[in-house]
């Protein structure tokens, strides 16, 4: 027995395997070199001259499983005479229990012709790596929140699902794995599903796609699945797959093509006239049904079709400088409210309009909404009715001044945000300055005739000027006769009354 644990002690010193020889009495007679550096030894004596001390030196734990019982582990295996191979287990030394190693191991036995146990050999492999990687491995996909599933190419089983798969989908997952590609299927209404599952079969990468899943916790789940060909750590062929979930999308999709069909809807049936310019202004994309009944062009909105009168052409617009000053606002303030106009309906009418402008997005492009109101009507009443108070302040001597004043503030109404001035609200002093000055004397007759100094009247008039908004005399004149003070309005030359209401 000797003679032979020497020949094969030669035999195994130079093998990169690790080899422990037992003898049949339950000693370790040989370790090498390869078997001493895969338990962090020097020497045999380290790992326990008996097959009793290299258990209570080092604790094997097989792989995936927990502590298994004294009849379970190899080196009682080997003694019992068993041949077996590959069994993979953990291996620390009972000191240091961070230090690991994965060994592969497999069992040399060999016996007389009375079948009496003459060689026993624990062979081992360092495949530490190899699981290292596969841990690593494993943790990060645990960990990964983008939802994954691994599936086995050799017979199309899934041997690895991470939480975000079942959170994505309701599975448990006891129902997914060991399950095959058939009966959940990953490519389900997807864009080109023929051509992936040959990829799938072929271990080809699958492009990204769109599918829609059947689900338990619903009934659809459409994302976009992708499939990347992988080796796992034991070299195993496999695909990854990995989704993206499509839900919100597809909800924001709903909810702006919701939207923009209300706004179809609204812009078709709303009563003023509407068109959808570009953002500069120039070209029309569309228009409703009122602007194409007043102005021309083309009302449909989910045609998509150019109308045949653009709001930015010059056969729209009666002054071409109008169009120009419209474009120009537009593209400094991106938006226009209520600028007025003159346009041309498709008869030829010229009518006064208010336009306005704002910026939308339809269809994920962007356009102008402008609307446009008629105001001719407005306008001829106002004119008319500014018409009817001057005829009837040519003789308004029979008219209270308070009359006189509304009548001349309805005809001439303040700037918005200016309170109007009224006569009511003068000084006696402002009073008689003013009727002076309608009498045309100068400031110096004006002192003298109130018994002032020529700079109390100067401050008086200053006064004046800021109570009634104007800035020179011929302005004072103009408001003080349109309110029947110093002489009759419509003896007031056209020339002076434009100053006057400018200023």
């Amino acid at each position: 027995m000797a003679e032979m644990d020497g020949r094969m002690q030669q035999v195994v010193a130079g093998l990169s395997e690790g080899v422990i020889l037992v003898e049949p009495d339950q000693t370790i007679s040989y370790a090498n070199e390869a078997a001493l550096a895969m338990h962090g030894v020097a020497a045999l004596g380290d790992l326990g001259e008996t097959v009793a001390e290299y258990r209570r030196n080092f604790v094997l734990d097989y792989r995936g499983h927990p502590e298994v019982g004294p009849l379970q582990h190899p080196i009682e295996r080997l003694l019992a005479g068993e041949t077996f191979r590959d069994t993979v287990v953990a291996v620390h030394h009972f000191r240091y229990p961070n230090r690991r190693w994965m060994h592969r191991i497999r069992s040399l036995v060999t016996a007389d012709g009375d079948g009496q146990l003459t060689g026993l050999a624990l062979v081992m492999q360092d495949v530490s790596e190899r699981y290292e990687a596969e841990d690593r491995f494993e943790d990060m996909f645990r960990a990964n929140p983008a939802p994954a599933l691994v599936c086995r190419l050799a017979d199309l089983r899934y041997v690895k699902v991470n939480q975000g798969f079942l959170d994505l989908t309701g599975y448990a997952r006891k129902e997914v794995l060991g399950r095959t590609f058939c009966e959940i299927d990953l490519l389900t209404g997807a864009e080109s599903r023929a051509v992936a599952v040959e990829d799938l079969h072929a271990g080809r990468t699958i492009p990204q796609m769109e599918a829609c899943l059947n689900v338990p916790a619903d009934s659809e789940k459409y994302v976009i699945v992708a499939g990347h060909p992988i080796r796992m750590p034991g070299g195993e062929r496999c695909m990854l797959f990995t989704f993206a979930d499509l839900e919100d999308r597809r909800k924001a999709e709903m909810e702006l093509k919701l939207s923009e069909e209300r706004f179809a809807k609204a812009f078709q049936l709303s009563p003023v006239p509407t068109a959808l310019l570009s953002l500069d202004g120039v070209v029309s994309s569309n228009v409703n049904e009122a602007f194409a009944t007043m102005f021309g062009g083309t009302n449909s909105l989910e045609e998509g079709a150019k109308v045949e009168s653009d709001i930015a052409l010059p056969k729209l617009w009666e002054d071409e400088a109008e169009q120009a000053r419209f474009k120009r606002m537009l593209r400094r303030a991106g938006q226009v409210r209520g600028f007025e106009a003159r346009l041309r309906t498709r008869e030829g009418e010229v009518l006064d309009c208010l336009v306005s402008a704002e910026p939308v997005r339809i269809n994920g492009e962007a356009f102008v909404l402008c609307a446009i109101q008629d105001i001719t009507a407005r306008k001829r009443t106002e004119t008319e009715l500014i018409a009817a108070i001057e005829t009837v302040m040519a003789d308004a001597s029979w008219f209270s001044h308070g009359v006189i004043e509304k009548l001349a503030l309805m005809r001439n109404p303040p700037p918005p945000g200016n309170p109007p001035a009224l006569v009511e609200k003068l000084t006696r002093r402002e009073h008689d300055l003013l009727e002076g000055i309608c009498k045309g004397a100068a400031d110096p007759e004006i002192a003298v005739e109130l018994g002032l100094s020529v700079s109390t009247v100067r401050n008086h008039l200053a006064s004046l000027y800021r109570k009634i908004g104007v800035n020179r005399r011929s302005a004072v004149v103009v408001w003080a006769r349109e309110r029947g003070i110093g002489g009759n309005p419509s003896n007031i030359p056209d020339k002076a009354r434009k100053l006057g209401r400018k200023h």
